[in-house]
């Protein structure tokens, strides 16, 4: 028991729960606005960060936000279908395309590959102080700006025509969402990794919806949903040597079925 508390555990619980509280900030839009892909495409292009960032050596967070910035604007721009080619199937090919370059970047790197499986699927249990400090003024951010722009998102988001006729201006707060969802994956990347980063956005958020009455408690409970499966998760991980990120993931998906067999309330 003693070992549930040791430094390392605490860290990896801090850093945890900066990450889980604030990923329902975006979960309910990503939920609402049905970007699963969207953000799938984000994070597969961590990868690609990860590899720019050890071939010039820059810290890991700088380069998977710079690309994730890039490929989340590109996305964005390419919204409309062109050439007979849904969103979707442009998605879909971003998405795993900027994964397969990743991939390919990571190989040419001097024992890179043995790190991978780490931005693959996280290795929350060897953060830092400094990345837990990271995590938290990362997720402050995110949470600051999504709340500044709570009703403008909700709005434009239930009514794109009422927003514009409001004044409001959808494109410029899906920007900004898509900007923060940047920020987002290149901080849970230590956390949960690349191929489980939208999971953790999502679960928490779908799990929640059947059981809110509103957004904002829809938000509360994705939050709270978000913590308890980073701790469990960890506790699991620790008591049977399961990987960390997985096993957060798996809690989440066990609340998620919980709350679909309860009496669903009215949804946000």
């Amino acid at each position: 028991m003693s070992g549930l508390f040791s430094e390392f555990m605490i860290r990896a619980a801090l850093a945890g729960l900066g990450v889980a509280l604030a990923a329902p900030w975006l979960g309910v839009f990503v939920v609402w606005r049905r970007m699963a892909y969207f953000g799938d495409a984000v994070a597969h292009a961590a990868v690609l960060g990860v590899a720019l960032s050890l071939m010039l050596e820059l810290p890991v967070v700088l380069g998977v936000m710079g690309v994730a910035v890039i490929v989340a604007l590109a996305i964005a721009a390419m919204e409309t279908p062109r050439g007979g080619i849904g969103a979707d199937s442009l998605l879909g090919v971003l998405s795993h395309g900027a994964l397969a370059f990743g991939l390919i970047a990571v190989s040419f790197l001097p024992g890179a590959r043995l790190n991978l499986e780490a931005y693959l699927f996280g290795d929350i249990l060897a953060v830092s102080w400094g990345d837990v400090a990271v995590i938290w003024g990362g997720a402050a951010a995110i949470v600051g700006v999504i709340a500044w722009r709570w009703r403008a998102l909700l709005t434009s988001t239930v009514n794109p025509d009422l927003a514009w006729s409001s004044g409001m201006n959808p494109d410029h707060d899906r920007r900004i969402l898509t900007l923060a969802l940047a920020l987002l994956v290149a901080l849970a990347i230590k956390v949960v990794g690349a191929l489980l980063i939208t999971a953790l956005l999502i679960i928490p958020a779908a799990a929640a919806r059947p059981l809110s009455r509103s957004p904002e408690v829809m938000l509360v409970a994705g939050m709270g949903i978000g913590a308890v499966s980073a701790l469990c998760g960890l506790g699991l991980s620790y008591e049977f040597d399961t990987p960390a990120g997985p096993s957060i993931v798996a809690v989440a998906v066990v609340a998620f079925a919980l709350g679909r067999l309860m009496p669903a309330r009215s949804a946000a």
